[in-house]
């Protein structure tokens, strides 16, 4: 089980901080995605590229944290605290998440992934709770 979980922590760690460095290096394939979000709430607080490094620090932050289980708590929040901010386009940006009803575009498939994620992040939680 072992194995299992650092293969978990791993996998967690790779997808956050190398989504997380294509937003900093302003690669992201979900870039026109984050500023359609940022366009309808932030914009006036902050500047997108800001906004855009940032959140992409704090993905590859929330990524490294995964790789050291004293972290795991911290790391667990921190993932719900994103996925609950990654799934307002589901309800906000209709028309880029859903091509009808239960039929997600690809954007929305994107999103969902997330759900994917959190479940690792629970067992994880769990398991590293239980020694």
């Amino acid at each position: 089980m072992k194995s299992v979980i650092w293969f978990a922590r791993v996998s967690i760690f790779i997808v956050y901080f190398w989504f997380g460095f294509l937003k900093i290096i302003g690669t992201s394939p979900a870039e026109s995605l984050v500023h359609e979000l940022f366009n309808i709430t932030l914009n006036v607080l902050i500047s997108f590229k800001a906004f855009v490094i940032t959140f992409g620090v704090i993905e590859c932050t929330i990524g490294l944290m995964w790789l050291v289980p004293k972290l795991t708590i911290v790391a667990y929040f921190a993932v719900i605290v994103h996925v609950i901010f990654t799934f307002v386009p589901m309800i906000a940006l209709t028309q880029l998440t859903w091509s009808n009803i239960l039929t997600p575009t690809m954007t929305g498939q994107y999103i969902l992934k997330n759900l994917l994620l959190l479940s690792c992040t629970m067992m994880i939680k769990e398991h590293n709770k239980a020694l």
